[in-house]
């Protein structure tokens, strides 16, 4: 019995040696470690730039006609075709929410009383959409403002949740950063600021906040509301570049 009882301590000092608090600490930090990374939210972009150097985060969106649009010397050059009502877009494939919106976009000279509009926009659905339109203007709404002969119109709009509408004028034949700045309010709704060269032209209060998305357009299109015949040119943007800044 002594015998036996000398040959088994050896084996116990062995396995309590084995099973030191040190080991069982990190047995659970790995645990631990492995739990976090289970549950953990993805991390949120909060910078993405877009240099047009090819659109494999963007898909087509256009409506009534061909899909006009080139990457050329790492801009996307957008255009429609006269006497149509083409509307050539293309969009972000994700979504996104609160943050600061930054179009580049050279504006040219575009056709004198074009219904046409170069488009900068955030949509999610008709009634959740917040946009840049630039055109010649109708001719009442030109001499509303004292538009001169190298003047184009912006249409800066909330199109519902509330409807909201201004317009300024800027020269053609320039480029010009365009901002959607969306932050939110105490009660947790979004407030737009449209910013031209980073000074704000126009702000309003949306009652709709952070379940809604959206996603990022680049456009021009031949519309109704912009000028006083169907386009008689061909009309055309370039956007250098797009950025989203996650606040």
């Amino acid at each position: 019995m002594k015998n036996i009882t000398s040959k088994i301590t050896p084996l116990i000092a062995l396995l309590l040696f084995s099973c030191t608090p040190d080991s069982i600490i990190d047995e659970n930090s790995n645990a631990q470690t492995n739990s976090d990374n289970l549950f953990s939210k993805p991390s949120r972009v909060s910078n993405t730039v877009w240099d047009f150097n090819d659109l494999s985060l963007w898909e087509d969106a256009s409506l009534n006609g061909l899909a006009n649009y080139s990457i050329e010397n790492g801009s996307l050059n957008i255009f429609t075709s006269p006497d149509t009502w083409e509307r050539t877009k293309v969009k972000t494939i994700s979504t996104y929410g609160e943050g600061t919106y930054t179009w580049k976009v050279y504006v040219p000279e575009m056709g004198v009383g074009d219904k046409a509009s170069i488009g900068a926009f955030l949509y999610s659905n008709d009634t959740h959409e917040i946009d840049f339109e630039i055109g010649y203007g109708t001719q009442s709404k030109r001499t509303a403002l004292n538009a001169q002969a190298d003047d184009l119109i912006v249409y800066m709009t909330s199109q519902g949740n509330p409807y909201h509408s201004e317009q300024v004028k800027i020269k053609r034949e320039a480029w010009y950063t365009l901002t959607i700045d969306l932050k939110f309010n105490t009660k947790k709704r979004y407030v737009a600021n449209w910013k031209i060269n980073d000074v704000i032209k126009s702000t309003t209060e949306l009652n709709y906040g952070k379940n809604t998305k959206f996603k990022i357009f680049c456009s021009v299109e031949n519309l109704h509301f912009i000028g006083d015949h169907i386009p008689a040119n061909q009309n055309y943007a370039l956007f250098d570049s797009v950025e989203f800044k996650g606040n």
